[in-house]
């Protein structure tokens, strides 16, 4: 008896699917690593920039680089990896590391975690290559980001791009000529340092840095310390008086609803960035600027007025010629920007 059209179409896509599962299996792999103050985020990604399989450990719970490191060793298998050396060498071609602070990328060693301790002065590169056998790279975590976008994200249009994330902290990537530029010591792209004001906020890092004004606690002290002072808001019905639950998403989701306090505090916000983003501008005329993080959620209410303040700061001849975006790889950036940093030496 003769198929029906329906067994014959069931098995054509039995068929592709079986296709697209060998050719799956066929690409290249690796594991990317985002180390977050707060959490470590691992994923096993192809070639092509997905994830398959994601796993995490909370940091505080592996204290230190023999703990942390045996953490990930514990978290292979959940993204169906085998954590032996010789298993492992034959399921990835290496693993990338993205740390939230001071890197060397050239050797793979941490100078200074300030958020995480116990991570001054640790060659973490090496020490996963002696646990895992496979070639491991290690970066700041923005560059990695930034690898991620330029390969997978918004950058794989540019050659001449700077990477921009908003959250707890300001951080930055610089790609030329479709390289990731690191600087001489590997330290390149600290847009959260680039000072802002001539007498501003000081902090470890210098006088008026760009994240002393619109990091994640910069922005909540801002349209708290206004609705302290008696401003009118939503935000102050919302939480009767009590602002330590508030939030850089309340304030944005306020804005967009278009109350006037929550607005002013994203167009100081834009303002701000514009200021640096010009200076930036100026001194690298990058095709693009994208802006990824948490803050960069916000949408419309930072993006229209962050373009409008950098209009107004920028020559037409360097303003018409860039284009501000926002970041395409979402939440898994970090992991997917970190695979990138092995596969791209595959």
């Amino acid at each position: 008896m003769r198929p029906s059209i329906f067994q014959t179409l069931e098995k054509a896509a039995s068929d592709a699917g079986k296709r697209n599962t060998m050719a799956t299996a066929n690409l290249k792999k690796a594991v990317g690593i985002d180390f977050g103050g707060t959490e470590t985020k691992l994923a096993r990604v192809n070639e092509r920039g997905k994830a398959e399989a994601a796993a995490s450990f909370p940091t505080a719970e592996a204290p230190g680089p023999d703990a942390w490191i045996a953490a990930v060793a514990a978290a292979l298998p959940q993204l169906g990896l085998s954590n032996e050396p010789e298993t492992l060498r034959r399921e990835i071609v290496g693993i990338g590391i993205g740390a939230p602070g001071f890197t060397d990328f050239e050797r793979g060693y941490i100078y200074d975690l300030t958020n995480v301790p116990g991570w001054k002065a640790v060659p973490l590169a090496d020490r996963m290559e002696a646990r895992f056998g496979v070639r491991t790279r290690v970066d700041n975590d923005v560059n990695a980001m930034a690898m991620g976008e330029c390969t997978f994200g918004v950058g794989r249009l540019y050659q001449h791009a700077v990477f921009v994330t908003l959250g707890t902290g300001v951080g930055g990537g610089l790609l030329i000529h479709n390289r990731i530029y690191r600087g001489a010591h590997s330290m390149a792209g600290e847009i959260g340092h680039v000072s802002i004001d001539l007498n501003g906020i000081r902090s470890p890092q210098g006088v008026g840095g760009l994240e002393q004004y619109v990091g994640n606690r910069a922005i909540v002290e801002r349209a708290a310390a206004a609705l302290r002072a008696g401003r009118a808001s939503a935000l102050r019905e919302r939480y009767a008086g009590d602002f330590s639950r508030l939030t850089p998403r309340d304030i944005a989701a306020a804005a967009t609803a278009g109350d006037a306090l929550a607005l002013e505090v994203f167009d100081f916000v834009a303002l701000c960035l514009a200021t640096a983003f010009a200076s930036i501008a100026y001194l690298l005329q990058p095709q693009v600027i994208i802006v990824g993080g948490g803050v960069a959620q916000a949408g419309p209410v930072l993006f229209d007025p962050l373009r409008r303040h950098l209009k107004d700061r920028l020559s037409p001849l360097f303003y018409d010629r860039m284009d501000v975006r926002p970041a395409a790889l979402g939440a898994a950036a970090g992991v997917i920007g970190c695979a990138a940093l092995a596969l791209a030496e595959s």
